[in-house]
């Protein structure tokens, strides 16, 4: 039994990026409702290595066109649609059991928002005196859609250090909601109090997250921890797709240099700690406090540095030969770059500045340095020629770097998000929100966007066969049938064979039936005439 339950609710989806998931911001809850006299525990649903297929929901049904059928080559994409986390039925038996007077939940990307409601009617029928809370960027993106929901008590909008613990205290007490900072509440006639979202100004007097309530042991890499770090919040910038940008409620601010360390200390007292993930929007942006923050890592772990990552993507023009040369000696192996585009007129489609000079720096000091290198290119934004993201591709094509292709979603609270509206092109769900869902077909297709997807896949395959010093396939007409019994890196290279001889982008069934997956034919042919332009770039 505890006062206070803070659950991360679970996922469906076609895949999941387990190190991506570790609740941080319900730990950093956690702990300042700690630190004001109130027991806390948090469920992560998360936590576990179970998965099941489930049917695909009826609104994502026009998926089944573009990932039916079984995949057995390198290019496969998404085929079974599964529950990630906990099951509802054991949800419900850990809400009943903590016997909770608040319990939070977690909802954070409005894809997911369907499996955090349900985790909220569980609780509102488990603990039916219970208050209800939700909070994360859906909730304070769409307050009235989350509160029409009868089993929702509240929301929380903004940071929540700050408006759970007095929400709980309200609570408590019987105080005024109205002076609780963030709230969303029903008023007696049934409209909505809804305040602005809360900003936590002072980030170094929030203490440290509550690790201890985290399942650490699941997020272990070779037995040993893996961490999230937020060294800063929000990002100077304006990307119109972004919604914690320049213009969101989120304003930009940094943490000091030494209260990051302090926090990488606490957690790393009496654990190994062999990954580090800092899951800030623009972590390199203020070179002077990155390499501050560099070198007291530095000194904290000696010889035995963890891997570091910037997995939300680092933006070209801040990395220097200095900022290079201290990541590599502070455990960075890789570099995610945001590109974005490589068309001038999408940038500015996107307000972002053109990077291309930047990031062909940053290529080169990465390969001086001996790091790998990821660009990450956005295909399918609302207004996106397909064509231009061709060029893209083949533009990453011809540098020594892994590409990343990220399918545009409407993320609430953003420019872009304003502009479907606008055009009436927003999915009919929120649960098609998300990129595995090729959520708009506008100037680029659905089928423009999942060609686009697996032409990177193509091209990282191309890739790595050039790195290793190998030379492609030569070009061979398609086959029906490839014996199913070859290691995965046969089938891709036979596949590839039949690709580049007639631009057919082809996958294997488990028998070893070979079938067409449903592309661009146009798209597809300005990929293999571009590849036979120039050479390849190795990963």
């Amino acid at each position: 039994m505890v006062d206070i339950l803070l659950v991360q609710p679970p996922i469906e989806d076609f895949y999941l990026t387990a190190k991506r998931t570790i609740p941080y911001g319900l730990a950093s809850i956690a702990a300042s409702a700690s630190r004001k006299g109130y027991s806390v525990s948090i469920f992560d649903s998360l936590a576990t290595g179970k998965s099941r297929i489930r049917q695909m929901p009826e609104d994502l049904a026009y998926l089944a066109s573009y990932y039916r059928r079984e995949d057995q080559s390198p290019f496969a994409l998404f085929h079974r649609f599964r529950h990630y986390g906990y099951s509802f039925e054991h949800i419900r038996r850990q809400i009943k059991d903590s016997n909770a007077f608040l319990v939070g939940i977690s909802s954070m990307f409005t894809a997911y928002s369907d499996t955090a409601l349900s985790v909220a009617q569980i609780a509102k029928e488990c603990l039916p005196e219970s208050t209800v809370v939700l909070g994360g960027h859906h909730p304070t993106a769409l307050p009235k859609e989350v509160m029409s929901e009868p089993f929702v008590d509240m929301v929380l909008r903004g940071e929540g250090e700050l408006s759970l613990p007095k929400l709980a205290a309200a609570l408590k007490s019987g105080s005024s909601l109205a002076e609780v900072p963030g709230i969303v509440f029903r008023n007696p006639d049934g409209s909505l109090f809804i305040s602005e979202p809360t900003v936590v100004d002072e980030l170094d007097k929030v203490p440290f997250p509550a690790f201890s309530l985290i399942r650490r042991s699941f997020y272990q890499r070779f037995g040993k921890d893996s961490i999230s770090i937020t060294a800063s919040r929000g990002c100077p910038m304006a990307c119109s797709y972004c919604a914690t940008g320049k213009n969101s409620w989120m304003k930009f601010r940094k943490r000091s240099a030494e209260s990051v360390i302090d926090e990488i200390r606490f957690f790393k007292k009496r654990r190994q700690v062999g990954f580090i993930n800092f899951e800030d929007e623009n972590l390199t942006i203020d070179q002077k406090w990155f390499l501050e923050l560099m070198k007291g890592i530095q000194h904290l772990f000696f010889d035995n540095l963890p891997e570091l990552r910037a997995m939300n993507g680092l933006f070209p023009p801040t990395l220097s030969e200095t900022v290079v040369r201290a990541m590599k000696a502070t455990g960075f192996k890789t570099l995610n770059l945001s590109l974005g585009s490589a068309d001038s007129k999408q940038l500015a489609r996107f307000n972002r500045p053109d990077v291309r000079d930047a990031f062909d720096r940053a290529l080169e000091l990465a390969r001086k340095k001996s790091l790998s290198a990821v660009g990450y290119i956005i295909v399918g934004a609302p207004g996106q020629d397909p064509v231009s993201s061709v060029e893209d591709l083949l533009f990453l094509a011809r540098r020594h770097v892994l590409c990343g292709v990220s399918v545009f979603y409407p993320a609430p609270g953003s420019a872009d998000y304003k502009r479907c509206r606008d055009l009436g092109i927003l999915p009919n769900s929120f649960s098609a929100m998300r990129a595995t869902a090729l959520p708009i077909d506008h100037r680029t297709s659905r089928t423009d966007s999942v060609t686009l997807l697996r032409l990177g896949r193509i091209l990282n395959f191309i890739k790595s066969i050039v790195s290793a010093g190998q030379s492609l396939p030569f070009h061979e007409p398609g086959r029906e049938l490839i014996d199913p019994n070859l290691p995965r890196q046969q089938k891709g290279l036979q596949l590839l064979a039949s690709f580049l001889n007639d631009g057919v982008i082809r996958g294997i069934e488990p028998d070893g039936t070979v079938y067409r997956q449903r592309t661009s034919t146009r798209l597809c042919r300005q990929f293999l005439e571009g590849l036979r332009k120039e050479p390849i770039a190795g990963e």
